[in-house]
């Protein structure tokens, strides 16, 4: 703001730009206008002083986990015990806003990763043996920790969605999904035709009030 008031812009048009209001742009110019460089810095605060080293915890989560943890990438929970055993006093709440402020995601990490598992090479020929030679009558129970991802066909038909909305189409869904609940067609009461109740159908006493 300093510096765009001494390109000759107005306290509007500076506050446009570093996304301040007016009255913010005039009060920082004021106190550069009465003490210069060092009335910018931040004023002493009330209150106890923070005890934790952002820079650290920053500094700690760029850093892959050590081998013997076998993870790949760092949690609030695991973070915050690894820095307490280091001597700094940390909950994983703050590392948490830590990471929020710092704009820090190391599960989102885009690149290749590395398995630190010791027993990585022992599970992969585990895992390759199944589809190489599985055994006779063996039952494989897979748990992934991507719950959204799925890798088996779907088992039963959509729901009719309704007129003015988009369907949108599962590729894949649970082997265990439950078939659909959908009910032969029926008009409101009063409207015309009328079809015969079947068991389980609505009927005009099971309709909201609302819509008798």
């Amino acid at each position: 703001m300093v510096l765009l008031a001494a390109e000759g812009l107005s306290n509007a048009e500076i506050g446009r730009r570093v996304g301040m209001t007016r009255q913010t742009v005039i009060s920082w110019r004021a106190r550069y206008e009465a003490g210069g460089i060092d009335a910018l810095a931040d004023l002493p605060r009330s209150g106890r002083p923070a005890v934790i080293d952002e820079a650290a915890v920053v500094v700690a989560t760029l850093n892959p986990p050590p081998p013997q943890l076998g993870v790949t990438h760092w949690s609030t929970r695991l973070m915050a015990d690894h820095l307490r055993s280091a001597g700094m006093p940390v909950s994983f709440a703050e590392v948490a806003r830590i990471w929020r402020d710092w704009d820090l995601q190391p599960h989102r990490v885009e690149t290749f990763k590395f398995s630190t598992d010791p027993q990585l090479e022992a599970k992969i020929r585990d895992v390759v043996g199944l589809y190489l030679d599985p055994p006779a009558n063996a039952v494989v129970v897979c748990v992934d920790e991507k719950s959204q991802i799925r890798a088996l066909d779907r088992t039963a038909p959509l729901l009719p969605m309704p007129f003015d909305q988009a369907e949108r189409v599962p590729t894949t869904t649970s082997v265990t999904a439950p078939p659909p609940c959908s009910l032969p067609w029926r008009s409101p009461p009063g409207g015309s035709p009328r079809m015969p109740a079947t068991p389980g159908t609505a009927t005009a006493s099971s309709w909201p009030s609302s819509s008798r």
